[in-house]
């Protein structure tokens, strides 16, 4: 195999690649073996047919596509080890020379790694956040434990708001009921909005009992287009209502949903908590306006097939994390609105931001001379085995070198960020002016 790379605008590059005959011949021919099993023509048993005669028929030509496509893939692997430059996106693929005793020869077209010209990325100044937590945040926390664990109770009296009702109703159009109008031992909370218009408020003052019509009109984007924008009339029985009942908040409550024994003592564990996740959010929050403030300060000129690659990646990835919770990328857009071509185009922004910081924080490890350690690395592999249920050695083995080397990349540019997040300078951010000033 031989390479030849041509440089393009923009960080482009088409790779030119020329395969052997020899090796072209072989996979015809098995393309040929692989194929012949499916092939018949008249005095000859299937699969016997000769190799020359379905060529003399149907043209030399029958067997490069499938000849082709067995080339691709370890010609262009191999061509990429080959490559000085790093290549960054999927390759588009184009066959200039396919002939029997002639090398096969195929062009590549791909996104080189862009160089990275750092600005300022020490002592990058970011405001600075402020992590106190108030009485107010702690009382919330815990009034969101007490709903966490209220009861509905039945009660004997009128409906209100923020009550369930249990009922049975069916809705009717033109004195027609429609279909998927009907439900019994509903329980709808009252003042949720689950249901179209203004039917709850309808059941407001209601007890248990009672029959009751309540008047709706469907909305005119409605899903079902036979209903949409059409009035319609539902017949509710009231068969129970319920209301929340909150614990209170005492030192038994402390005890039941935590660890300790009182109030106090569980308050001032959810002011901890709260802070905790304060100063972890503020940490990444200077992060990312540190890394931004980076990317301002450099110069790169990312190629657009690197950006087409990554909002291709992260669709994936986010089409696996769909799928182990029981759904589908399908699915999914069906209940968006989306298409899967309107989901690439929105993360647009999302992959340039996330290819941009890659970038500079591997050009500040550069600058830097960060890398990570074989202790490092070790480190990792300890995290992902305990995560996997696996033994290290088996960790290592399914990784391989190649794995090796990302990782020890991700670590290094994981270094980067702690540099230059650890490097900045904060600032008190501004007051806000009152809105008199204003």
């Amino acid at each position: 195999m031989s390479l030849q790379v041509e440089k393009l605008e923009k960080n482009m590059a088409k790779l030119t690649i020329e395969v052997p005959a020899e090796e072209l011949e072989a996979a015809i021919e098995k393309a040929y073996q692989k194929n012949k099993g499916k092939i018949q023509i008249p005095g000859f048993r299937k699969g016997k047919v000769p190799r020359k005669m379905i060529e003399q028929l149907y043209g030399k030509e029958f067997f490069y596509e499938d000849a082709a496509n067995a080339l691709i893939p370890e010609a262009y692997e191999k061509a990429v080890e080959e490559c000085e430059d790093t290549i960054v996106s999927s390759p588009k693929v184009d066959v200039t020379q396919i002939e029997g005793g002639k090398p096969f020869i195929f062009t590549a077209e791909v996104a080189l790694k862009p160089e990275v010209t750092l600005g300022k990325y020490k002592g990058v100044e970011v405001e600075k956040i402020d992590i106190t937590v108030s009485d107010e945040e702690v009382d919330a926390d815990l009034n969101q434990q007490r709903e966490n664990n209220s009861r509905m109770v039945t009660v004997e009296r009128a409906v209100a708001d923020g009550d369930v009702a249990v009922i049975d109703f069916e809705g009717f159009v033109d004195d027609v009921a429609f279909e998927g109008g009907k439900g019994e031992n509903y329980s709808l909370a009252i003042g949720s909005h689950s249901f179209i218009d203004n039917f709850e408020e309808q059941l407001i003052g209601k007890n248990a009992g009672e029959d009751v019509e309540v008047n709706v009109t469907f909305p005119e984007e409605y899903q079902a287009k036979e209903l949409a924008g059409k009035p319609a009339v539902f017949k509710v029985s009231i068969k129970e209502v319920k209301e929340k009942q909150l614990p209170e908040l005492d030192d038994e409550f402390a005890s039941e949903v935590s660890d300790f024994e009182t109030l106090a003592e569980y308050k001032e564990d959810i002011r901890k908590k709260l802070s905790e996740k304060k100063e972890q959010d503020a940490k990444n929050a200077k992060e990312d306006a540190v890394i931004e403030a980076i990317i301002a300060e450099a110069q790169m000129e990312i190629p657009d097939a690197m950006i087409e690659t990554q909002q291709r990646q992260m669709v994936d990835d986010f089409a696996q994390r769909l799928q182990m919770q029981g759904m589908n990328l399908d699915m999914y857009c069906q209940y968006t609105g989306q298409t899967p071509a309107s989901m690439v185009e929105s993360i647009k922004p999302q992959a340039l931001k996330r290819i941009q910081s890659r970038l500079v924080l591997e050009a500040v490890a550069a600058a830097e001379k960060i890398e990570a350690s074989e202790e490092d690395f070790d480190k990792e592999i300890e995290k992902m085995a305990a995560s996997y249920q696996m033994e290290t050695d088996k960790v290592r083995e399914i990784m391989g070198e190649a794995g090796k080397k990302q990782i020890m990349e991700d670590l290094a540019v994981s270094k980067a960020a702690d540099f230059v997040r650890e490097n900045a300078k904060e600032k008190k951010a501004k007051a806000k002016k009152a809105k008199s000033e204003e």
